[in-house]
């Protein structure tokens, strides 16, 4: 066997119809949202601190991941052609779990910016200086690469599958082991191991050290207002962080015997669609200086 076959969302015509014309639509909005965002960042000298600078990371981050998940869909309606070569859809699953750990460690990066800000307000500028920014930037990108790369190496060892017809709309790691007759004991073990509780469960807990301090600090403000400006300038981000992770747990960490790949996919969905338009949304309506930006961008 050389290639797949994408089942994709609907094998109706109708229903193919409306599910091409809504992703077109979010993955244009996506896309135009997170190229704005990352746009002012780099343009507008006022958005250049640390926030901004990890969100600019951010949107490089959700444009990728969108087009890497949403194309198939896209093409193959215009197309008509469903297959993907088996190692298009290896270099697929690794591109995606990279952008996915690199998302999930860039946010951990921004928790501790949040954390810095608003726990260490003198040392600020001292701790996020342009340096820091960099590394930690650096370090989540390369991090995200060098963790699934076994996975790589594991999903090129498969020599036998069942079936060509992969139950969902990209290549997704659960569809091909789900496919495979060879071992996949291998794949299963670093993906618990790695996969869940390095990528996945050590940002998470990172995330969570930060926000409890944070938490901590803004508790401890005296004035009403004090609090709500200090909540208010990690709101954003904290809602990113509940969205995606609320995601992926409905994705990825349910038990195996509940999982339905026919319905999986509509979580992957939104997954893929959603909340890419999500981050510069609630980035742009909770955030005054991204819409000063804006407006002045727009003068």
């Amino acid at each position: 066997m050389t290639y797949f076959i994408i089942a994709g969302i609907s094998d109706d015509p109708r229903v193919q119809l409306n599910v091409f014309l809504l992703v077109l639509l979010t993955y244009l909005t996506a896309l135009g949202g997170n190229i704005t965002i990352f746009l002012l960042v780099c343009l507008d000298r006022r958005l250049h601190t640390p926030m901004y600078f990890f969100l600019a990371n951010l949107s490089i981050l959700d444009m990728s991941c969108s087009t890497i998940t949403l194309h198939k869909i896209l093409t193959s309606f215009m197309t008509g052609d469903k297959t993907v070569s088996i190692l298009n859809c290896h270099v697929q699953i690794f591109t995606f779990l990279s952008l996915t750990c690199d998302e999930l460690l860039l946010l951990a990066a921004m928790s501790y910016d949040r954390y810095v800000a608003i726990c260490k307000p003198l040392h600020y500028h001292l701790v996020m200086n342009y340096r820091c920014c960099v590394l930690l930037a650096s370090l989540c990108w390369a991090f995200g690469v060098l963790e699934s790369f076994p996975t790589f190496m594991g999903i090129n060892r498969l020599t036998c599958y069942t079936s060509n017809k992969m139950e969902h709309f990209f290549c997704d790691i659960i569809p091909v082991m789900k496919l495979s007759c060879s071992d996949t004991s291998f794949l299963q073990l670093y993906i618990l191991i790695v996969g869940v509780f390095l990528s996945g469960f050590t940002p998470f807990v990172l995330t969570f050290i930060s926000y409890i301090f944070i938490i901590s600090t803004i508790l401890s403000i005296r004035s009403s207002s004090g609090r709500r400006k200090a909540f208010y300038t990690c709101s954003s981000h904290l809602t990113v962080v509940i969205t995606l992770y609320a995601s992926l747990f409905f994705q990825y960490l349910r038990p195996s015997s509940s999982i339905n790949l026919s319905s999986s996919k509509y979580f992957s969905l939104f997954n893929a669609a959603a909340v890419p338009i999500l981050n510069p949304l609630i980035y742009s309506l909770k955030n005054k200086d991204v819409k000063a930006a804006i407006s002045r961008a727009l003068v």
